[in-house]
């Protein structure tokens, strides 16, 4: 392409200050380096780690900064060494990479790459730790190796998947972080047998996908459980069979559960981060073969606490890092189950942006006024638009 090797100058949507709008800026990205690539982004989604790290309330704030991580796109150019891709592949970025070359890469087992693991606190390249982004010579730095808030980025080439051409970027954009993430929780990782009983425990993005992906995998009764009821219509369309609201019940909710189940669950995923709603997760699996999967990430203070009988009454306690699926081998693979009409990828949800809860309130676009843009989509104004349509921030 004609900008190959040149530095080239797009919008971004720019963090100055820790919870401060982002601000429309003209920005300069350099020619990707060794084992880099640049990405021309056509969709971006708003994910709430994208806000947490914009309040950096309790992290190490690195700014300024150009933060987003859930986005589509077509490579731009690659650097030396780069065979993967080539310009005009279709690519989702990734938060986490995969080298291919490490023991975690080699590994059946594990997605935690040593090299592109995700990191939130670096907001420089690898190769030489410097930015590709700059306003007048001044660098603005990078976010988990993706900043697809920026109508170009650039990204070691293990953070991008190359994917269907013919899958509309528009809606599998959204498949690079947290849908993958409850789809392969429940696929991956609990396994669930078919006519099993799962327990679903938040009902937001991530825990819709989780329902999702233990219906695929054969799951005959899925209970949603979530204080908010207002998600719960929606999360039937995901495949909840029927609901919990803790609330409503004066016990603890795993024995609410282990009483509508004759014991206990087959499998339980937590999505919410809530340490208390992790021990339930646990403790409302049967024992014998119950497994628990937690997902959510909990207080940097919290702690789990559970009797040691549960675990000797072979109850199982397991964790997952982005649905276990590799970012570069296995992505792909999701997306084929959008175009070939899977619910997964199909609901009224990912197509439409319609839905409750966190759902709802990530798919208030990213917009433009006087004052800039929030991440919360308050403000008036219009779209940041991307030169061949709008640059959609908004699940």
């Amino acid at each position: 392409m004609a900008t190959a090797g040149k530095v080239i100058k797009c919008k971004a949507a720019v963090a100055w200050e820790a919870g401060k709008p982002l601000s429309i800026e003209e920005v300069e990205v350099a020619p990707p380096q060794a084992m880099e690539v640049r990405v021309k982004i056509l969709f971006t989604s708003l994910c709430h780690t994208d806000v947490y790290f914009w309040e950096a309330k309790g992290q190490t704030p690195v700014f300024p900064r150009i933060f987003g991580h859930e986005a589509g796109g077509i490579i731009e150019s690659v650097g030396e060494g780069v065979t993967d891709v080539a310009p005009g592949d279709h690519v989702l970025p990734v938060f986490t990479g995969e080298c291919k070359e490490c023991a975690h890469c080699k590994s059946a087992e594990s997605n935690m790459c040593d090299l592109l693991r995700i990191n939130t606190d670096r907001g420089v390249m690898i190769a030489d730790g410097k930015s590709r982004f700059s306003i007048n010579g001044k660098p603005i730095y990078h976010f988990v190796g993706t900043s697809t808030f920026s109508e170009y980025t650039v990204m070691h080439v293990g953070c991008v998947a190359k994917i269907n051409p013919q899958a509309p970027l528009d809606k599998v954009c959204v498949l690079s972080c947290g849908i993958s993430t409850g789809l392969g929780a429940s696929i991956n990782v609990a396994k669930p047998p078919k006519g099993s009983t799962v327990a679903v425990f938040g009902l937001g993005a991530v825990g819709l996908a989780a329902a999702e992906g233990a219906r695929i995998a054969g799951a005959s009764r899925i209970i949603g459980v979530d204080l908010n009821p207002s998600r719960f219509e929606e999360a039937r369309k995901f495949g909840c069979t029927e609901f919990v609201n803790p609330k409503d019940h004066n016990k603890p909710v795993q024995e609410v559960l282990a009483e509508m189940t004759n014991g206990g669950v087959d499998r339980s995923v937590e999505c919410t981060g809530n340490i208390n709603a992790m021990i339930q997760a646990f403790e409302c699996v049967h024992d014998g073969w119950g497994v628990a999967v937690l997902v959510g990430v909990p207080h940097k203070d919290a702690e789990f606490k559970t009797h040691p009988m549960n675990f000797l009454n072979e109850r199982t306690l397991k964790g997952t890092f982005f649905g276990n699926y590799k970012p570069r081998t296995d992505l792909p693979n999701v997306v084929e189950l959008y175009m070939k009409k899977n619910r997964s990828c199909n609901s009224a949800w990912l197509c439409t942006g319609a839905g409750g809860g966190e759902v709802h309130h990530a798919q208030r676009p990213v917009r433009r006024d006087q004052q800039g843009v929030r991440p919360d989509g308050q403000g008036g104004g219009h779209p940041l638009h991307h030169p061949h349509g709008e640059l959609d921030f908004a699940v």
